[in-house]
């Protein structure tokens, strides 16, 4: 029996991707900015945050290079890369937050605020932009941005970036790059975010499992769809029946079965 009962679900993003040097270096940053600045950003899966570690921290003017390529349009358009923000209002908030960064200490590499499309005068579009050096107190990092906008964070070693999302209130998604195995294995077990892709940098589950974001980046007592949706939508009946082959001699204690 399936009914719609009276409880809440909610997800939140804020997910990290995570680049150590053992990383494909032309895969990983593709897959980065694919995921960081596709849909303009707003999806709940984007990649917000980059987590450089050791010396692949000298990939991120490669990583510029390739957002400054996108093409900004319609998303009708052809071979448009990233469309308009979905209102004037969320387009304000991403540039306050992006102007934000440099007030905090940051730097921005990229700059996506004050785009203009020709073809299309009025549109609410923001640039891919890149900033630089982030620190967790800033609220370019606090704040969901949800827009074409990555941060970029620097560690030393794995074990820092794993303390870092860790510490992070969010635990939708995450992503790790690398070649080597140990490494993505010691990264799934150890980092707590329900959502861990390895060499896949949007690790949205297929419809048959769960949609499993953790910590604050879910209210509620279940998780989207898969068996979690179902239950969610189905209240529970229980039957407990008794067909007697010899009558039952009268008792006041609870009955067993036997």
């Amino acid at each position: 029996e399936m009914c719609i009962r009276d409880r809440y679900q909610r997800r939140v993003h804020g997910n990290h991707g995570v680049i150590p040097p053992d990383a494909e270096k032309e895969d990983a940053l593709n897959n980065l900015a694919g995921a960081a600045f596709g849909a303009s950003g707003q999806r709940c899966m984007a990649l917000s945050v980059a987590v450089f570690v050791g010396e692949s921290k000298n990939w991120v003017p490669e990583l510029v290079e390739k957002a400054k390529k996108l093409k900004i349009t319609a998303g009708d358009q052809p071979n448009a890369d990233l469309g308009p923000i979905t209102s004037p209002e969320l387009k304000q908030k991403i540039e306050e937050l992006i102007g934000s960064s440099s007030q905090d200490g940051a730097r921005i590499l990229l700059d996506g605020r004050g785009v203009q499309v020709k073809e299309f005068p009025k549109g609410n579009f923001v640039g891919p932009t890149v900033i630089d050096n982030v620190q967790p107190n800033m609220r370019c990092y606090k704040e969901e941005i949800f827009g074409p906008v990555l941060c970029i964070v620097y560690v030393d070693t794995l074990d820092q970036a794993i303390e870092f999302i860790n510490k992070n209130q969010w635990g939708n998604g995450t992503a790790i790059f690398t070649s080597n195995g140990a490494n993505a294995r010691k990264f799934q077990h150890e980092v707590e975010v329900g959502q861990i892709g390895i060499n896949l940098p949007i690790p949205v589950p297929l419809p048959m499992f769960s949609f499993t974001g953790n910590k604050k980046s879910i209210r509620g007592d279940l998780n989207f769809y898969g068996k979690a949706g179902v239950h969610f939508f189905t209240q529970w009946k229980t039957i407990t029946a008794r067909w007697p082959s010899t009558i039952q001699q009268l008792s006041t204690a609870m009955p067993i079965m036997k």
